[in-house]
């Protein structure tokens, strides 16, 4: 009897101070995307201006609060994603309209680890602009605009109907971005 009360306080003992090694919690994972294969549509807006768009997004026309002006949201609903678009004629405004976009974008700052500027110009389509990659967890992850700088002036911003979390929306940021390009790279003024 004694050599098994011993047996069982030198197990009890060895079991309290197990193999010695603090635990350490782990990173939470994220699931897997499966990203779709890029494919795009020609899009005639009603707004002056052609795009391309990708096949598995929708577009969705929204009333414009003037006639100048003209609002429309790209939705990528498996990625739960939203480019909004807003297209507004220049009458002069082109200064103040850069402005805004630039404040709109920059208003991020708070939560955003950086804001890179990339320049565009398209001298053959007349598109010309910036596109706005902001680090971090922001609500907005890309915005841009282009114009031809007389006439026709378009921007956009890309939301996730998701709290900001840049870690797991990586991979969907990146591949959204490529279609940003393609759409501003395709976009033809009318």
């Amino acid at each position: 009897m004694r050599i098994f009360t011993a047996a069982l306080t030198a197990a009890f003992v060895f079991l309290l101070t197990g193999c010695g090694q603090t635990p350490v919690p782990k990173p939470a994972g994220y699931f897997r995307i499966d990203l779709p294969e890029k494919r795009y549509v020609q899009y005639d807006a009603p707004c002056s201006y052609s795009i391309e768009y990708p096949d598995y997004a929708r577009i969705n026309l929204l009333p414009g609060a003037a006639s100048d002006t003209c609002w429309m949201d790209i939705e990528f609903p498996s990625m739960k994603a939203s480019l909004h678009l807003t297209y507004f004629d220049i009458h002069g405004n082109l200064a103040s309209l850069t402005e805004l976009t630039r404040e709109m974008a920059y208003k991020h700052t708070i939560r955003a680890e950086a804001i890179e500027e990339k320049l565009w110009a398209n001298d053959s389509s007349k598109v010309y602009g910036i596109l706005y990659d902001l680090k971090g967890n922001t609500a907005s992850a890309v915005q841009f605009f282009v114009t031809d700088s007389t006439t026709h002036y378009l921007r956009g911003s890309l939301y996730f109907m998701a709290q900001p979390n840049e870690d797991s929306l990586m991979p969907v940021i990146k591949f959204i971005r490529e279609d940003i390009i393609h759409l501003i790279e395709t976009l033809n003024w009318r």
